[in-house]
């Protein structure tokens, strides 16, 4: 896939927790991008003031310029970093948040969507959040891939079963389950789930990433993928009937297989993703093979979202030393979504 030049793509990115390295990493990927013609033009919904202090502290040569409607972002990218201003104030200072900056971190997300649904922007670029600080300013979603299929849902008026993708060039995985205890993936798991991840996966894969007979992998529950009921029957009786289904769906699926064999040099190349059963059977080996660049695109949503693979970085916020990469992959990759398979 080759990316169109900047002046024809405006990816939304959102502010992500102002205190976390978001703001940081804008400020860096702007820097980065801003003279090469094959990327593409970003704006972020933020605050303006914000963004020109943290880059004085940092040292970062980055103008800042406000501006009032998406459609001046374009023509201002090459000499400036273009902040579609959220009129708050930051309460929070780096590495400590502020929970009266949860309701801007919220705005900015609902702000890029509805660039997105209006036609404004190509697609959506999220900013790590900070699920603690939502929490206690009375957030009700488990994180930010749920706030996005349900924020889809109430703005296109449609139903929505969004689906976490973490995408790589070496791999890309997707949990079945994502943010709930371990004890509970067992129960969590059905038949019905996996089938409608399967035919998600396996559509977008054919529309978002242009690939005519997607390869999905379904990885096992339980060691050595049960080994025949010994170790449980969830590939029995739950994985496999799934896997049934999809091939009949005319779908190119394999597995259960077991987690521990399937992520090898040689067996990544039998396959173009893998469905795991839970978080950390997906996670953990694309943050081994690819944590720097690994990003996390969300399927099943009627528009292009992307995020970088990691999460706020309290700890060294502030500092200057957050690696902007995975945050530079996810600008590209939706901008070359945006441009090869804009429509689902």
């Amino acid at each position: 896939m080759t990316g169109e030049p900047h002046g024809k793509t405006i990816l939304a990115l959102t502010r992500g927790d102002p205190s976390g390295i978001g703001p940081e990493l804008a400020l860096k990927a702007w820097a980065a991008m801003h003279q090469d013609p094959e990327a593409p033009a970003f704006l972020i919904a933020a605050e303006p003031d914000h963004l020109a202090v943290l880059a004085q502290r940092l040292r970062l040569a980055v103008p800042i310029e406000p501006i009032g409607a998406a459609t001046d972002a374009a023509a201002l990218f090459r000499r400036a970093l273009p902040v579609l201003d959220s009129k708050l104030t930051v309460k929070g200072k780096p590495g400590s948040p502020h929970a009266e900056d949860a309701a801007g971190t919220i705005a900015s997300i609902e702000t890029c969507v509805n660039l997105v649904r209006t036609g404004a922007a190509a697609a959506i670029v999220t900013n790590p959040i900070a699920k603690e600080v939502l929490y206690r300013a009375g957030f009700p979603h488990p994180g930010h891939t749920e706030f996005l299929g349900a924020l889809a849902e109430r703005l296109y008026q449609s139903s929505v079963r969004p689906v976490m993708l973490l995408w790589s060039p070496e791999l890309a995985v997707v949990p079945a389950t994502i943010h709930i205890a371990l004890k509970d993936v067992p129960a969590r798991l059905t038949t019905d789930l996996l089938f409608e991840t399967g035919r998600i996966v396996a559509h977008d894969f054919r529309q978002r990433f242009g690939l005519a007979h997607p390869r999905l992998a379904f990885t096992g529950l339980n060691p050595h993928a049960g080994e025949g009921g010994a170790m449980g029957r969830e590939e029995i009786d739950v994985i496999a009937p799934a896997l049934a289904q999809l091939k009949a769906a005319g779908i190119d699926v394999s597995g259960p297989h077991p987690a521990d064999t399937l992520f090898d040099a040689k067996a990544r190349k039998t396959y173009d993703v893998v469905i795991a059963m839970y978080h950390d059977q997906a996670l953990i080996p694309i943050k081994t093979i690819a944590f720097a660049h690994a990003v996390n695109v969300t399927l099943g949503l009627p528009f292009i979202r992307t995020s970088p693979d990691h999460g706020t970085a309290f700890a060294i916020a502030g500092q200057g030393v957050a690696d902007p990469s995975s945050l530079i992959e996810a600008l590209r990759l939706a901008g070359r979504l945006a441009n090869e398979c804009p429509a689902r």
